[in-house]
Protein backbone atom coordinates (compact mmCIF):
# COMPACT_ATOMS: atom_id res chain seq x y z
CA UNK A 1 0.00 0.00 0.00
CA UNK A 2 2.83 1.96 0.94
CA UNK A 3 4.14 1.68 -2.72
CA UNK A 4 1.15 2.21 -4.64
CA UNK A 5 0.54 5.83 -2.44
CA UNK A 6 4.22 6.92 -3.54
CA UNK A 7 3.44 6.20 -7.15
CA UNK A 8 1.92 10.20 -9.04
CA UNK A 9 -1.78 9.39 -10.29
CA UNK A 10 -1.81 8.16 -13.89
CA UNK A 11 -3.21 10.90 -16.13
CA UNK A 12 -6.38 9.75 -17.78
CA UNK A 13 -5.59 10.94 -21.14
CA UNK A 14 -2.44 10.71 -22.96
CA UNK A 15 -2.08 14.03 -24.89
CA UNK A 16 -3.54 17.97 -24.44
CA UNK A 17 -4.49 19.97 -27.15
CA UNK A 18 -5.68 23.52 -26.74
CA UNK A 19 -8.34 24.55 -29.58
CA UNK A 20 -10.16 27.86 -30.47
CA UNK A 21 -13.60 28.19 -31.91
CA UNK A 22 -14.24 31.40 -34.15
CA UNK A 23 -16.88 33.09 -35.87
CA UNK A 24 -19.40 35.40 -36.21
CA UNK A 25 -21.87 35.50 -33.46
CA UNK A 26 -25.13 33.26 -34.17
CA UNK A 27 -22.91 30.14 -36.75
CA UNK A 28 -23.30 27.33 -33.90
CA UNK A 29 -20.30 27.26 -32.26
CA UNK A 30 -22.04 26.40 -28.59
CA UNK A 31 -24.20 22.89 -30.95
CA UNK A 32 -21.24 22.13 -32.45
CA UNK A 33 -19.73 21.83 -28.37
CA UNK A 34 -23.08 20.43 -27.06
CA UNK A 35 -22.51 17.64 -29.31
CA UNK A 36 -19.19 16.43 -27.77
CA UNK A 37 -19.38 14.05 -24.33
CA UNK A 38 -18.54 16.71 -21.28
CA UNK A 39 -15.28 15.76 -19.62
CA UNK A 40 -15.65 17.88 -16.70
CA UNK A 41 -18.20 18.31 -14.19
CA UNK A 42 -17.82 21.80 -14.11
CA UNK A 43 -17.00 23.93 -17.05
CA UNK A 44 -15.80 27.59 -16.13
CA UNK A 45 -17.20 30.81 -18.35
CA UNK A 46 -16.20 33.95 -17.94
CA UNK A 47 -17.29 36.92 -20.09
CA UNK A 48 -17.41 36.71 -23.71
CA UNK A 49 -16.19 32.74 -24.29
CA UNK A 50 -17.19 29.68 -22.55
CA UNK A 51 -14.98 26.44 -22.23
CA UNK A 52 -15.59 23.22 -22.69
CA UNK A 53 -13.69 19.67 -22.03
CA UNK A 54 -13.74 16.26 -23.53
CA UNK A 55 -11.44 13.27 -24.55
CA UNK A 56 -11.66 11.93 -28.22
CA UNK A 57 -9.99 8.28 -29.10
CA UNK A 58 -7.30 9.20 -32.06
CA UNK A 59 -5.61 6.11 -33.15
CA UNK A 60 -5.73 4.48 -29.72
CA UNK A 61 -4.63 6.94 -27.98
CA UNK A 62 -6.38 9.58 -25.29
CA UNK A 63 -6.47 13.39 -26.51
CA UNK A 64 -7.71 15.73 -23.84
CA UNK A 65 -8.91 18.55 -26.18
CA UNK A 66 -9.21 22.41 -23.99
CA UNK A 67 -12.17 23.75 -26.29
CA UNK A 68 -12.95 27.87 -25.91
CA UNK A 69 -15.69 29.14 -27.93
CA UNK A 70 -14.86 32.89 -28.21
CA UNK A 71 -18.22 35.39 -28.64
CA UNK A 72 -18.39 36.63 -32.24
CA UNK A 73 -18.85 39.77 -31.54
CA UNK A 74 -16.54 42.69 -32.53
CA UNK A 75 -16.17 43.71 -29.08
CA UNK A 76 -14.85 40.51 -27.73
CA UNK A 77 -11.72 40.38 -29.88
CA UNK A 78 -9.45 41.18 -27.38
CA UNK A 79 -10.23 37.24 -26.24
CA UNK A 80 -8.65 35.47 -29.04
CA UNK A 81 -5.68 38.06 -28.39
CA UNK A 82 -5.82 36.37 -24.65
CA UNK A 83 -7.01 32.82 -25.56
CA UNK A 84 -4.57 32.41 -28.53
CA UNK A 85 -1.66 32.10 -26.25
CA UNK A 86 -0.58 28.15 -25.79
CA UNK A 87 -3.64 27.47 -28.64
CA UNK A 88 -2.92 24.64 -31.07
CA UNK A 89 -5.40 24.33 -33.50
CA UNK A 90 -8.36 26.51 -34.39
CA UNK A 91 -11.61 25.75 -35.91
CA UNK A 92 -12.96 28.80 -38.37
CA UNK A 93 -16.93 28.72 -37.78
CA UNK A 94 -20.01 29.67 -40.66
CA UNK A 95 -23.13 28.62 -41.38
CA UNK A 96 -23.88 27.56 -45.07
CA UNK A 97 -27.22 29.37 -44.74
CA UNK A 98 -25.75 33.21 -44.10
CA UNK A 99 -23.51 34.26 -46.52
CA UNK A 100 -22.32 37.03 -44.34
CA UNK A 101 -20.83 34.56 -41.45
CA UNK A 102 -18.86 33.71 -44.72
CA UNK A 103 -17.83 36.26 -46.00
CA UNK A 104 -16.26 37.75 -42.64
CA UNK A 105 -13.79 34.84 -42.48
CA UNK A 106 -10.89 36.54 -43.70
CA UNK A 107 -11.25 39.43 -40.82
CA UNK A 108 -11.26 36.16 -38.44
CA UNK A 109 -8.58 34.59 -40.47
CA UNK A 110 -6.50 37.61 -39.94
CA UNK A 111 -6.95 37.75 -36.00
CA UNK A 112 -5.89 34.34 -35.72
CA UNK A 113 -3.07 34.55 -38.32
CA UNK A 114 -1.85 37.72 -36.23
CA UNK A 115 -2.01 36.41 -32.58
CA UNK A 116 -1.79 32.41 -33.70
CA UNK A 117 0.66 32.21 -36.58
CA UNK A 118 0.99 28.44 -38.14
CA UNK A 119 -1.29 26.78 -36.14
CA UNK A 120 -3.27 24.29 -37.73
CA UNK A 121 -6.48 25.41 -38.79
CA UNK A 122 -10.26 23.49 -40.05
CA UNK A 123 -12.77 25.65 -41.90
CA UNK A 124 -16.45 24.25 -40.76
CA UNK A 125 -19.63 24.63 -42.27
CA UNK A 126 -22.74 24.34 -39.87
CA UNK A 127 -26.15 23.88 -40.28
CA UNK A 128 -25.94 20.78 -42.89
CA UNK A 129 -29.41 20.28 -41.85
CA UNK A 130 -30.85 23.21 -43.56
CA UNK A 131 -29.25 22.77 -46.80
CA UNK A 132 -32.29 23.40 -48.65
CA UNK A 133 -31.43 27.34 -47.04
CA UNK A 134 -28.02 27.30 -48.37
CA UNK A 135 -26.30 30.53 -49.17
CA UNK A 136 -22.76 28.90 -48.97
CA UNK A 137 -22.28 26.29 -51.72
CA UNK A 138 -20.23 23.68 -50.65
CA UNK A 139 -17.80 24.13 -53.97
CA UNK A 140 -16.33 27.91 -52.94
CA UNK A 141 -16.18 27.01 -49.04
CA UNK A 142 -13.87 24.14 -50.46
CA UNK A 143 -11.90 26.14 -52.72
CA UNK A 144 -11.21 28.87 -49.77
CA UNK A 145 -10.01 26.53 -47.52
CA UNK A 146 -7.48 25.21 -49.91
CA UNK A 147 -6.29 28.60 -50.61
CA UNK A 148 -5.68 29.10 -47.02
CA UNK A 149 -4.40 25.61 -46.57
CA UNK A 150 -7.23 24.44 -44.15
CA UNK A 151 -9.53 21.15 -43.67
CA UNK A 152 -12.86 21.59 -44.64
CA UNK A 153 -15.98 19.70 -43.05
CA UNK A 154 -19.66 20.41 -43.22
CA UNK A 155 -21.30 19.48 -40.37
CA UNK A 156 -24.69 19.09 -38.77
CA UNK A 157 -25.18 19.20 -35.05
CA UNK A 158 -28.87 18.05 -35.34
CA UNK A 159 -27.68 14.61 -36.50
CA UNK A 160 -24.11 14.73 -35.38
CA UNK A 161 -22.92 14.36 -38.46
CA UNK A 162 -19.07 15.24 -39.09
CA UNK A 163 -18.50 17.37 -35.48
CA UNK A 164 -16.57 14.15 -34.17
CA UNK A 165 -14.39 13.97 -37.37
CA UNK A 166 -13.89 17.46 -37.56
CA UNK A 167 -12.15 17.42 -34.00
CA UNK A 168 -10.40 14.06 -35.17
CA UNK A 169 -8.29 16.00 -38.44
CA UNK A 170 -7.55 19.16 -36.00
CA UNK A 171 -6.22 16.74 -33.01
CA UNK A 172 -4.41 14.90 -35.71
CA UNK A 173 -2.87 17.95 -37.53
CA UNK A 174 -2.09 19.67 -34.25
CA UNK A 175 0.02 16.14 -33.36
CA UNK A 176 2.04 16.09 -36.41
CA UNK A 177 3.00 20.15 -36.06
CA UNK A 178 4.16 19.31 -33.30
CA UNK A 179 6.28 16.38 -33.66
CA UNK A 180 3.66 13.71 -31.72
CA UNK A 181 3.06 11.67 -34.39
CA UNK A 182 6.15 9.51 -34.44
CA UNK A 183 5.50 9.05 -31.11
CA UNK A 184 1.86 7.29 -31.37
CA UNK A 185 2.32 6.63 -34.81
CA UNK A 186 3.78 2.66 -33.69
CA UNK A 187 1.07 2.00 -31.44
CA UNK A 188 -1.80 2.97 -33.20
CA UNK A 189 -4.47 0.37 -33.78
CA UNK A 190 -4.18 -0.98 -37.33
CA UNK A 191 -6.69 -1.69 -40.15
CA UNK A 192 -8.44 -5.05 -40.48
CA UNK A 193 -6.54 -4.82 -44.56
CA UNK A 194 -3.46 -3.61 -43.38
CA UNK A 195 -3.20 -6.97 -40.57
CA UNK A 196 -3.97 -9.35 -43.41
CA UNK A 197 -1.75 -7.91 -45.67
CA UNK A 198 0.60 -8.68 -42.98
CA UNK A 199 -0.60 -12.27 -42.45
CA UNK A 200 -0.25 -12.97 -46.27
CA UNK A 201 3.08 -11.38 -47.53
CA UNK A 202 4.73 -13.15 -44.27
CA UNK A 203 4.07 -16.37 -45.43
CA UNK A 204 4.52 -15.75 -49.40
CA UNK A 205 6.81 -13.97 -51.86
CA UNK A 206 6.26 -10.95 -54.50
CA UNK A 207 6.24 -13.74 -57.20
CA UNK A 208 3.85 -16.14 -55.57
CA UNK A 209 1.02 -13.45 -55.15
CA UNK A 210 0.02 -13.24 -58.29
CA UNK A 211 -0.83 -17.34 -58.10
CA UNK A 212 -3.19 -16.67 -54.73
CA UNK A 213 -7.12 -16.48 -55.58
CA UNK A 214 -7.87 -12.84 -55.04
CA UNK A 215 -9.16 -10.33 -57.49
CA UNK A 216 -6.71 -8.16 -59.37
CA UNK A 217 -6.80 -5.07 -57.21
CA UNK A 218 -6.64 -6.79 -53.87
CA UNK A 219 -3.59 -8.52 -55.95
CA UNK A 220 -1.86 -5.31 -56.97
CA UNK A 221 -2.27 -3.82 -53.16
CA UNK A 222 -0.31 -7.32 -51.61
CA UNK A 223 2.62 -6.37 -54.29
CA UNK A 224 2.93 -2.81 -53.18
CA UNK A 225 3.09 -3.89 -49.50
CA UNK A 226 5.72 -6.50 -49.73
CA UNK A 227 8.12 -4.25 -51.96
CA UNK A 228 7.55 -1.49 -49.25
CA UNK A 229 8.21 -3.94 -46.62
CA UNK A 230 10.71 -5.55 -48.65
CA UNK A 231 13.01 -2.24 -49.03
CA UNK A 232 12.25 -1.02 -45.80
CA UNK A 233 13.99 -4.53 -44.77
CA UNK A 234 16.79 -4.37 -47.41
CA UNK A 235 17.30 -0.31 -46.28
CA UNK A 236 17.48 -1.74 -42.49
CA UNK A 237 19.87 -4.09 -42.94
CA UNK A 238 22.52 -2.25 -45.47
CA UNK A 239 22.57 0.51 -42.43
CA UNK A 240 23.59 -2.26 -40.40
CA UNK A 241 25.99 -3.79 -42.24
CA UNK A 242 27.70 -0.04 -42.99
CA UNK A 243 27.50 0.60 -39.20
CA UNK A 244 29.90 -2.35 -38.84
CA UNK A 245 32.80 -0.78 -40.43
CA UNK A 246 34.28 -3.79 -41.68
CA UNK A 247 35.86 -3.85 -45.07
CA UNK A 248 36.57 -6.54 -47.72
CA UNK A 249 39.66 -7.76 -49.35
CA UNK A 250 40.63 -9.74 -51.49
CA UNK A 251 43.42 -12.23 -51.43
CA UNK A 252 44.98 -13.90 -54.12
CA UNK A 253 47.10 -17.22 -53.75
CA UNK A 254 50.41 -16.60 -54.97
CA UNK A 255 51.99 -18.55 -57.76
CA UNK A 256 55.91 -19.22 -58.05
CA UNK A 257 57.75 -17.93 -61.26
CA UNK A 258 57.99 -21.21 -63.10
CA UNK A 259 54.13 -21.23 -63.07
CA UNK A 260 53.62 -24.09 -60.43
CA UNK A 261 50.77 -23.15 -58.11
CA UNK A 262 51.86 -23.60 -54.48
CA UNK A 263 49.72 -25.23 -52.17
CA UNK A 264 47.91 -22.68 -50.38
CA UNK A 265 44.87 -22.59 -47.51
CA UNK A 266 43.22 -19.49 -48.99
CA UNK A 267 41.28 -20.34 -52.39
CA UNK A 268 42.29 -17.85 -54.87
CA UNK A 269 39.60 -14.44 -55.11
CA UNK A 270 38.77 -15.65 -51.80
CA UNK A 271 37.71 -12.47 -49.29
CA UNK A 272 38.55 -12.04 -45.80
CA UNK A 273 37.12 -9.89 -43.15
CA UNK A 274 39.53 -7.25 -41.80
Amino acid sequence: MAEDSGKPPQKPYDYLLKFLLVGDSDVGKQEILSELDDGAAESPFCSGSAYKTTTILLDGKRVRLQLWDTSGQGRFCTIIRSYSRGAQGVLLVYDITNRWSFDGLDRWLKEVDEHAPGVPKVLVGNRLHFAFKRKVGERDAQMYANRHSMAFFEVSPLCNFNIHESFCELSRMALQRNGMERLWRSNKVLSLQELCCRAIVARTTVYSIEQLPLPTCVKSYLKSYALTTTSTQLKYTHSQRKSNGRKLRFISTPTSPGGDTRTSCVPRNSCTIS
